[in-house]
C-alpha cells in the first residue's frame, strides 16, 4: 500500500465516524435546560412595637348612689340605702395620651398584643350634682387582646381583635382636700367631696384598626377600640342645702366609664432574619 492510499483510506474511516455521530446525535431527544427557580423573599417578621398618639373617650353613664340611707330619704333625694340619688350624675374626662404596644404574631394572619400605658382623668358631677369638682384619678389598663390580621390587600393590612382588659386605679383625689365647717350663714366649702375611692374592673375588649406597610420593616396605624370599663367609686359629698343639718352624705357610685380609645401612630416590624431567604410557604 502506498502512503498516498494509506491517507485516502484514513479520511474515509474519518468521514465515516463524523457522519455516524451526527446521525446518533439526530436520533437522540431533545433536552430544554430547566431555569432555576426563583429566590422569594419572606418579609414576615413576628415582633411587632407601635407607638401610637391615643385619645381615651369615656362614653358611659354613671349613677350614684345613697350608701347608708340615712339622710337623703329625709330631703326625698333618694329611696334609701342602696338606691339611686334622684337625678344625680357624674362624668369623666377625655384625655390624650402616649401609648406603647408590643406584638407577636404566631403566623402573618394570628397575633397577640399587650397594651400599656398610665392616662389621668376628671370626674365632675352633673344633674343635682352640677358644678360639683367630685376628684381626679389616675388609670393604669393593661389590656391583651387576640388579633386577626388580612394579609390580601397588599401595604394595606385591617384587623379585628377582641381581649380582656384589667384597670386600676391610684392616686385618687377628692376635689376638696379639706373638711367643710358651719358657720352662722351657712356651710363653707359648700359642695365638696372630701373623699374619694376608685376600685379596679376587669372588661371585654373590642378593636378594629389597620396597618399601612411602607415597606416590611414599617408601617403607620390607625386604631379604634372599646373598653367595658365600670369601677365602683365611693366619695363623701358636702352639700350646702343638706349638710348643714344632717351632716355629710356618704355615696357610692356605678363609674361606667366604657372609653372609646382611639390612636394613631407608627408600626415597626422585626425579627424576621437579615438579608433574603427561600420562602417556606
Amino acid at each position: 500500500m502506498t502512503f498516498k492510499a494509506f491517507l485516502r483510506g484514513t479520511a474515509s474511516i474519518a468521514g465515516l465516524l463524523v457522519l455516524g455521530s451526527a446521525a446518533m446525535a439526530a436520533d437522540l431527544p431533545s433536552r430544554k435546560v430547566e431555569a432555576a427557580a426563583p429566590i422569594m423573599i419572606d418579609t414576615f417578621h413576628p415582633f411587632q412595637i407601635r407607638l401610637r398618639a391615643t385619645a381615651v373617650i369615656p362614653d358611659g353613664k354613671t349613677t350614684v348612689y345613697d350608701r347608708f340611707g340615712a339622710i337623703l330619704p329625709l330631703v326625698n333625694l333618694s329611696g334609701g340605702a342602696g338606691s339611686p340619688i334622684f337625678g344625680s350624675g357624674a362624668k369623666v374626662s377625655t384625655t390624650v395620651i402616649p401609648e406603647l404596644d408590643v406584638s407577636y404574631y404566631f403566623t402573618k394572619n394570628i397575633a397577640i398584643e399587650a397594651i400599656c400605658c398610665f392616662s389621668k382623668h376628671s370626674v365632675s358631677g352633673t344633674g343635682t350634682l352640677a358644678g360639683l369638682n367630685i376628684g381626679s384619678t389616675w388609670v393604669f389598663p393593661p389590656t391583651v387582646l387576640l388579633q386577626y390580621h388580612f394579609t390580601n390587600f397588599g401595604a394595606f393590612q385591617p384587623y379585628l381583635g377582641v381581649g380582656v382588659n384589667f384597670t386600676a386605679f391610684f392616686g385618687a383625689k377628692p376635689g376638696n382636700q379639706f373638711t367643710p365647717f358651719f358657720t352662722p350663714v351657712g356651710l363653707v366649702g359648700a359642695n365638696a367631696v372630701t373623699n374619694l375611692s376608685v376600685g379596679s374592673s376587669w372588661g371585654v375588649v373590642g378593636q378594629v384598626g389597620f396597618d399601612y406597610m411602607i415597606n416590611s420593616n414599617w408601617g403607620v396605624n390607625v386604631d379604634l377600640k372599646r373598653i367595658m370599663m365600670q369601677p365602683t367609686a365611693y366619695a363623701t359629698v358636702w352639700n350646702s342645702a343638706v349638710s348643714p343639718v344632717l351632716g355629710p352624705i356618704p355615696v357610692r357610685a356605678k363609674v361606667n366609664i366604657d372609653p372609646w380609645v382611639v390612636s394613631a401612630g407608627i408600626t415597626y416590624r422585626f425579627g424576621g432574619g437579615a438579608g433574603a431567604v427561600v420562602a417556606k410557604y
